[in-house]
């Protein structure tokens, strides 16, 4: 747990045992489905826990906010950021029945009060939400499809509109060309791993007002 310390020094004890215990957990877990690819799980704390946090780097939600967590898969970035943020309510949704099973028994291990974990496809989700927040999914196109018209139509936020918090990697730029008001950080700026030369955090405020020939509903 060293490199999360030294990232994210603010960490309280609690949160350090609690990311710990997250640690144990998607291994025991892991040997028994295939959460994490076998080459990432000794590699964890840097390719999982930390990507996920990394959000945190740039964005803080504010308490009550309700952030989407579109096709968690193993529970990132939503778990990990759930810990971060214990005043957000994070509704983390997937297809694969199998997984989110396991994310709810992580959840229920960790005793989370503030995560609900679903399994359903994204794009018949029904609430509204102040982030939606996805780790390399799918394209910004198609994600735009499925869940842009699922931001709450109230800023909560000073520092960034309502939008999209993609964790991305390679190049960007036909993926994003009709995205004008998209911003790009890149993580190489934060930390030193080389997993982290190519990794980006993608925004998109509202993107019914981020593409050509769009309409906010």
């Amino acid at each position: 747990m060293n490199k999360l310390i030294h990232y994210f020094p603010d960490l309280t004890k609690s949160q350090i045992s609690q990311y710990e215990n997250l640690i144990d957990l998607y291994k025991y877990w892991n040997s028994k489905i295939n959460l994490i690819s076998r080459k990432d799980i000794n590699e964890i704390e840097t390719r999982h826990l930390i990507h996920s946090l990394s959000i945190s780097k740039i964005f803080s939600f504010n308490d009550n906010s309700n952030i989407l967590d579109v096709g968690t898969g193993g529970g990132f970035p939503g778990i990990p950021l759930a810990i971060m943020f214990p005043n957000v309510n994070f509704h983390l949704t997937d297809s694969i029945g199998k997984k989110i099973k396991v994310v709810n028994a992580i959840i229920k291990d960790l005793d989370l009060k503030n995560v609900y974990a679903e399994q359903i496809r994204s794009e018949n989700v029904t609430k509204k939400y102040d982030f939606i927040v996805n780790r390399a999914v799918t394209n910004m196109t198609n994600l735009f499809s499925l869940i842009g018209n699922k931001f709450s139509k109230t800023n909560n936020h000073s520092s960034f509109k309502n939008g999209i918090i993609s964790l991305k990697g390679g190049d960007l730029k036909n993926e994003l060309s009709s995205f004008h008001k998209a911003e790009i950080f890149e993580l190489n700026n934060f930390f030193r791993e080389i997993f982290f030369e190519t990794k980006k955090i993608v925004y998109v405020p509202n993107p019914y007002m981020g593409m050509d020939n769009q309409q906010e509903d």
